[in-house]
């Protein structure tokens, strides 16, 4: 069972606090939110204990004060950029961010494309967008930014985009993912707020790395292994120990940048800046909230060996360049773990080689291992009737109800029904049912039987339970594991020769 190290009721005050803390010094003030707004599942896993929606439950306390602009790169959108955690395009999931904005009560103002150029397929969101009556700003790129700040500043720059008229103090500003301008995008509407006679604001919501947690502790290298195709770098905050002799973690980016943040925001109000450091420039309070340091660095490390994964996978797919292989191997070598630490992963590949001996086939099994919250670890293997993840879904929950193994909790005729309707009549190559197929059956089959009904009431349990598979999944059932809250990590192996049914 996961310790909890993080109180998220004293975050969501500290934090809440801070926040009206800063917006008083101005009329308005523009907060980049870097992270996830909704979901911050890194967070939740190496701050066990921390709500994966905190965030948007704090800027539901001050929804009163609060809008939100959001922003998306046109270049993200033309060549279909896809969040990994969901599995979807950047377009699409600016279309799940408002709508889950919305059911939070939150006024979502307009979506601002950054360096537009007229690319295709943003027109074509652009309409999707405005035919349901949501706003679209359109910025275009400038040249030389960041560095010509003259230019920058100026009629030619921030001057040429558009400014976006907004009502509430607090204007949040998000994206799907990071360089997607929302810097450039809150500069720009100081700039436009200062000529129109308005003091605006701005600050960085970001939370990793931890600012008062030490550089080097395994939250702030986890942050890294998160980070590690962006190739961002944790350090000391050389500007802020310099003013204020108080050591402080900021990354690589938002050091080399703030020089020049700062004299583009001292150009834009004509004032020195209040902000010596872009320590000063955040509103993290997150290092508040951790109450068992022990904890956290575990939960740290384990998600510094998922990430581990995670990367391979990538670079096995062709996603990643050797570069960012090399440089997450660094970071185990650095926190001297190994992957095997991670507790599923030994018994997985112990049971496919077992397999594997027993069939001589040269292809590697695939085989899922769970360690279930109190410590058990459950296996489910691939068969002629339903895949992996399917087998050790049932096998999990079978165990929660304390079902003996040789009770069918589905009958094999109607499995082998679906078979059937898959492979005749929607020409599916591949017919081993998969884990969202299984669920859907379970969930028929517990209308009638009490011992299904039993095992289906037992699906909750998955939350948290830690996973590992032999070889890569498909993203179906890669994505049905983590609706149900499991943690899924894979070995770079692909489950075979095929290029596309796999």
């Amino acid at each position: 069972m996961t310790k909890v190290g993080f109180d998220p009721q004293k975050y969501i005050e500290e934090q809440s606090k801070y926040i009206l803390e800063r917006v008083n010094d101005y009329d308005k003030l523009y907060l980049e939110f870097g992270g996830k707004l909704i979901g911050d599942k890194h967070a939740k896993r190496v701050l066990p204990g921390f709500d994966e929606d905190a965030k948007i439950k704090l800027l539901q306390k001050l929804k009163d004060k609060t809008e939100i602009l959001m922003c998306v790169y046109a270049g993200d959108i033309e060549r279909n950029k896809v969040r990994g955690d969901y599995g979807i395009t950047y377009d699409k999931d600016i279309l799940r961010q408002i709508d889950e904005l919305r059911e939070f009560g939150l006024e979502v103002n307009s979506v601002v494309i950054t360096r537009y150029s007229g690319q295709p397929s943003t027109k074509l969101f652009i309409n999707k967008l405005e035919r349901r009556d949501i706003k679209v700003f359109k910025h275009a790129a400038i040249e030389d930014y960041p560095s010509n700040i003259d230019k920058i500043v100026s009629e030619e720059g921030f001057g040429k985009n558009a400014y976006i008229p907004t009502t509430k103090p607090i204007v949040v500003v998000t994206a799907p993912g990071p360089g997607s301008g929302k810097l450039a995008t809150c500069l720009n509407q100081l700039y436009h707020e200062s000529h129109q006679g308005r003091e605006a604001g701005y600050s960085k919501f970001e939370t990793f790395p931890v600012w008062n947690v030490p550089l080097k502790h395994p939250l702030n290298i986890a942050y890294e292994a998160a980070t590690v195709d962006l190739k961002d770098v944790n350090m000391i905050d050389s500007f802020h120990y310099d003013s204020y002799q108080e050591v402080a973690v900021n990354y690589n980016r938002d050091v080399e940048t703030f020089p020049v943040i700062k004299r583009m925001i001292e150009k834009i109000t004509g004032k020195e800046s209040v902000y010596h450091s872009p320590t000063d420039m955040g509103v993290n309070r997150v290092g508040f909230g951790i109450t068992d340091d022990a904890a956290i660095q575990e939960a740290s490390k384990q998600e510094i060996i998922r990430r581990c994964f995670a990367t391979e996978c990538d670079f096995k797919k062709g996603l990643l360049d050797e570069d960012t292989l090399n440089r997450i191997k660094l970071i185990m070598e650095e926190v001297e773990l190994k992957k095997e630490d991670r507790k599923s992963v030994q018994p997985a590949r112990d049971y496919a080689m077992r397999l594997k001996e027993t069939t001589g086939n040269n292809d590697m099994p695939a085989v899922i291992a769970l360690e279930l919250n109190d410590g058990r670890i459950i296996t489910g293997k691939t068969t002629a009737l339903m895949d992996t993840c399917a087998a050790a879904i049932l096998n999990a929950i079978k165990t929660f109800a304390n079902i003996s193994d040789e009770i069918l909790l589905l009958s094999p005729v109607i499995l082998e029904t679906i078979q059937e309707m898959k492979k005749n009549e929607l020409h599916h190559k591949l017919t081993a049912l998969s884990a969202s197929e299984v669920l859907i059956a379970l969930a028929i089959s517990a209308v009638t039987n009490p011992t299904a009904q039993l095992a289906y009431d037992k699906l909750s349990e998955l939350n948290g339970v830690q996973a590992h598979s032999t070889v890569m999944l498909n993203d179906n059932d890669e994505q049905t594991l983590r609706k149900l809250g499991l943690d899924i990590t894979c070995d770079p192996v692909y489950p075979s020769d095929n290029l596309y049914y796999i």
